[in-house]
């Protein structure tokens, strides 16, 4: 394989750590999430293991490093939503507009179909314009805005809702 060929993979527990630094800088760029304290491996670790296999998660790497990361979420735990699937994406900031976001959600949509899925869902906050430049560009649909929907450094924070019929 040519080591600058970015690769989509089932995540592992080696991928930890990175998982883990990514989804951090997420945290701290205050653009992707509402979570505000970073995680531990632990933490993501339980996350990882704690999953039914249809809830895949990815990783987009370059040779040995991890570029970034996206997920199949459960939406609800009721059973009318089992087609629905909530999505998580994060890429390291160095890899940010290359292609790897793309490359991470055309692989998942590929599996949420082979699982079943006939609908993706995402929440990202209004101000984050590289996030909704992406997912417009793999077909999502803006749905609407949650005012004042969490609170992230004391104030409350819009957010966005988005979807993506699969069949």
């Amino acid at each position: 394989m040519d080591d600058d060929a970015i690769r989509v993979r089932p995540a592992v527990a080696a991928d930890l750590p990175d998982i883990a630094r990514i989804y951090n800088q997420g945290i701290e760029d205050r653009e992707a999430t509402l979570e505000s304290a970073p995680k531990d491996e632990a933490e993501v670790r339980q996350a990882l293991e704690r999953r039914e296999p249809r809830y895949e998660f990815v990783v987009a790497e370059r040779g040995a490093r991890i570029l970034g990361w996206a997920s199949l979420n459960p939406y609800s735990h009721r059973c009318a939503y089992d087609g629905v699937a909530d999505l998580s994406v994060y890429v390291e900031r160095t890899a940010r507009g290359t292609g790897v976001g793309s490359m991470l959600l055309e692989k998942l949509e590929g599996r949420a179909r082979a699982h079943g899925f006939h609908k993706i869902v995402l929440f990202t906050f209004p101000f984050n314009a590289a996030g909704q430049a992406l997912y417009h560009k793999r077909g999502f649909r803006e749905v609407g805005i949650f005012r004042e929907q969490g609170r992230l450094d004391g104030r409350f924070i819009d957010v966005m809702a988005m979807e993506k019929i699969l069949d």
